[in-house]
This record gives C-alpha cells, sequence and structure tokens, in this order.
C-alpha cells in the first residue's frame, strides 16, 4: 500500500505509452507519468523507483520522482502562490500546489507571504492539506534533551520575548531576545542548541553552543583570527554585540568570557580600543 504525502519505495508493473504503472498495493496501480520517468536509466518491469504519492486535480493518485519541499507529518515555511474562497495555495515544489484552508489560517495572509505550516492529510477529503496551527501538533511526546544538546531548528514566528522555533519537527523552543546575536526571521532554519530544560516544561534555546565547550572553543578562534592579524583585532569588552558577531557569529558574553579566559591565563593584553596577544 502506497503512503499518500510520502516518499515511497515502489514496484513498476507496467510500461505504458504515457508512462509507468507502479504496483501501490491496496490502492491499485498509480501512474507515473511519462515526464517523471528517470533520464538515461533502463527503467523495467519489476523494477522498484522511489516515488512522491499525492492526488492529481482529478483526486486520483499520482506519482513523481520529484521530491517537495515538505511531506506529511513535516513542517516548512511555503510561499502563497494564490488565494480564493476555498483557501490559499503555497508552493511546495510540484505542479499542484497545496491547499491551506482558510480555516487553518492562523493570521491574514497575501499571495507573496511566507507561512510556516505543518502538513497531513485530511481525514476526510483524503487531501494533502497544510495548516498554520502548529500547536496541535507539537509537544505531543516528552522532550528527551540535554543541556548543550545540538538540534535542528525552524524558526516559526517572533514574540515580545525573541522567536519561536520547532525543535527536531517535534517541540517548541524560544530563542530569547538576548541571544539574537546574528539576523533571523521566520522560516529560516537553523542549527541551535539546547540552553535550559525550564520546570514548566518550556525550552530555551541558543544559536550558539552552551557552556565551557563554546567559551572554549571560541577562545580558539580568537588566537587563531589574532595571529592571522598580525597579534591584533580591534575588538575588546567594550565592542558592540553587533561587531563582534559580524567576525565570530556569537553573543558579546561568550566574547567576553573568553576573552577574560585568555586574559587571565596571559595570553592576551586587553586594551581600551583592541585586543593584542601578550609578548612571548
Amino acid at each position: 500500500m502506497a503512503v499518500i504525502g510520502r516518499m515511497n519505495s515502489l514496484q513498476v508493473v507496467k510500461h505504458t505509452d504515457f508512462g509507468l504503472y507502479l504496483d501501490g498495493g491496496a490502492d491499485g496501480e498509480i501512474l507515473l507519468p511519462k515526464r517523471y520517468i528517470p533520464k538515461n536509466t533502463s527503467t523495467e518491469v519489476d523494477d522498484w523507483l522511489n516515488v512522491f504519492v499525492y492526488l492529481d486535480s482529478e483526486d486520483k493518485l499520482i506519482a513523481t520522482t520529484e521530491k517537495p519541499k515538505v511531506q506529511v507529518g513535516q513542517f516548512a515555511s511555503l510561499k502563497v502562490v494564490d488565494i480564493n474562497r476555498v483557501g490559499l495555495f503555497l508552493n511546495w515544489g510540484l505542479p499542484k500546489d497545496l491547499l491551506l484552508p482558510h480555516s487553518e489560517e492562523k493570521r491574514p495572509l497575501q499571495i507573496g507571504d511566507y507561512c510556516v505550516v505543518y502538513v497531513y492529510v485530511d481525514k476526510r477529503t483524503k487531501r494533502i492539506t497544510a495548516t498554520a496551527r502548529l500547536d496541535r501538533h507539537l509537544d505531543n511526546e516528552p522532550a528527551i534533551y540535554t543541556v548543550g544538546q545540538e538540534v535542528d531548528l525552524l524558526v516559526a514566528e517572533a514574540t515580545d520575548l525573541g522567536f519561536k522555533a520547532i525543535i527536531n519537527g517535534k517541540h517548541w523552543g524560544l530563542i530569547h531576545k538576548n541571544e539574537l546575536f546574528k539576523f533571523i526571521r521566520s522560516g529560516m532554519q537553523e542549527k541551535g542548541f539546547i540552553k535550559e530544560l525550564r520546570a514548566d516544561g518550556k525550552i530555551s534555546l541558543s544559536l550558539q553552543p552552551v557552556g565551557q565547550g563554546a567559551v572554549g572553543g571560541l577562545a580558539e578562534q580568537i588566537m587563531a583570527q589574532l595571529r592571522e592579524q598580525g597579534g591584533m583585532l580591534k575588538l575588546n569588552d567594550k565592542s558592540s554585540p553587533e561587531e563582534i558577531a559580524a567576525l565570530f557569529r556569537v553573543s558579546k558574553g561568550n566574547f567576553k568570557k573568553a576573552i577574560g579566559g585568555l586574559y587571565k591565563q596571559g595570553l592576551i593584553v586587553i586594551h581600551d580600543d583592541r585586543i593584542e596577544l601578550a609578548a612571548s
């Protein structure tokens, strides 16, 4: 049986002039149109192909070797390309756009806007559908993370405290404003780190490594930059967060900890407008 809205490995059962028919099990034979047959390869009956299965404009199962930007059970940021009385239509990389019903909107959207959505199969229509109402699809299982763990983030929306982000496609987390040492916006995919697992179940995130490992690695970067720049950098503990982030892509707090540690070790000298390598 083929899984709608996901990549499937299906076996070729028949050649026709307009494409291949694949074995969909209980769903019967599924057409792979000729334009999607892999070129420069000889595809024979009984061969297996990796295809994405969805419903065409006539609500019939169809296969494609093209991979969409998002599959059922996943989150993604997609562009609104059309709007009508039924809903909004999102570009997900396939000829038939993805429907976001008006009832599943979280805020008013216009053509050209991007929206973070979750993709599912509607139980009533069996159609692949998007929703911007993300809460019901997150935090449904225990959050088993450790402080300092590296995770995949999808930035979802700005709040008064910072940015909410989806962790590993499973849980909500928050990047607080004091962790925003670089530009981010809704829809961006970032590597992040677990900063705090709070008693109320909420998760604080960082865009840089946390703990002593973060400071140690940064100290090595600073020393390498000093050597490359002839022993001097026009940064110190009074430099702006923007200046520090432009060179090292870290927060000012971590930078100050790193140069403080290097100073205590006698490796650098901190001046009013710069840092320098200490004389050997």
